[in-house]
């Protein structure tokens, strides 16, 4: 994340702009400023984009193929940007999906990377207005920042419950009659029907890492992503359990896993995916802010990580 400096407005995830008494200024820039989806071939100069004023630990062919969903999907698309001068000033990226993971099927739209240079940051709710208008889709924002998340509210966002717990990676022995899968052909030879397919789709992504737990010959797919926090690359966030009920009886051995295979000492609960943290866990009443909005008026519960910019891009 940048901060400290001037830079483009960057109201999404990583920045920390003043948002809506800037974003309402006149727009006084003569330059016309055109607004257009992202398509295919837009992606190497939106990924050139984000690399630079964005976020630069992730190279601009990172970006771009990060913004290329590991699934299937019926939209030809990849968000929204604006272009002035043959330039990309402004993007807004999203990921669109018609699952929203194992039995949810519906029509997704992730909104994922918001980023416009400062001079032309008056035409920000264009992309918003662009986002919004696809009234065939449910919205979700799973990593907005503490500037967006206020304007979602107004929008008619709601917010999912991130509470949960931090737990220690500790290398304890695991009860006997728990193995763990981690091999991409194992995986897939111990899934079946609805989680084989999302982990199909998820497999070749470039944020989520993958283990399945068996226990008594049934399969508890995990999937988690590492994560910073004040730097510091110690974190795993738990996405996905496919088995609250088993993750219960496997976690003293997901986490040996992460620590041994995946270096990482602490992990990231939250109590709606994983259900509640292990005994050896710190309660978190609330973590980053996760929202969607809900057209056809779905509870909380229906909303996903899966099929999002969590799973795709290794920020």
């Amino acid at each position: 994340m940048k901060s400290g400096r001037r830079a483009p407005f960057t109201p999404h995830r990583h920045r920390c702009h003043r948002f809506p008494r800037v974003i309402l200024a006149i727009v006084t820039h003569a330059t016309r400023v055109d607004l257009a989806p992202i398509t295919t071939d837009d992606l190497p100069r939106v990924g050139e984009f984000l690399s630079v004023h964005l976020d630069s630990s992730l190279t601009p062919a990172q970006w771009a193929r990060s913004l290329r969903p590991t699934w299937s999907t019926s939209h030809p698309d990849h968000g929204f940007l604006l272009v002035a001068d043959g330039l990309v000033v402004g993007v807004y990226a999203a990921f669109y999906s018609e699952t929203g993971g194992p039995g949810r099927d519906r029509p997704v739209c992730n909104l994922a990377a918001w980023c416009v240079l400062e001079e032309h940051r008056g035409h920000s709710l264009r992309l918003v207005r662009a986002m919004l208008a696809q009234r065939d889709r449910e919205l979700t924002d799973l990593s907005p920042s503490g500037t967006v998340v206020p304007l979602n509210e107004r929008l008619g966002f709601r917010h999912l419950d991130t509470s949960g717990a931090l737990a220690v990676n500790l290398p304890l022995p695991s009860r006997r009659g728990i193995r763990l899968v981690t091999g991409h052909a194992d995986i897939e030879a111990t899934l079946t029907g609805s989680d084989l397919a999302a982990y199909r789709d998820h497999a070749g992504s470039a944020a989520a890492r993958h283990v399945v737990a068996v226990i008594d010959e049934r399969p508890c797919w995990v999937v988690f992503r590492a994560v910073r926090r004040k730097g510091l690359r110690l974190f795993a966030s738990v996405i996905h359990v496919s088995d609250r009920e088993l993750f219960r009886a496997a976690a003293p051995a997901v986490h040996r896993h992460l620590l041994l295979a995946h270096r990482l000492p602490l992990t990231l609960l939250q109590t709606r995916v994983s259900g509640p943290g292990p005994w050896h866990s710190v309660p978190l009443r609330a973590q980053r802010p996760a929202m969607y909005l809900s057209r056809a008026g779905l509870p909380p519960e229906s909303a996903s990580y899966l099929y999002s910019e969590l799973t795709q891009v290794p920020w």
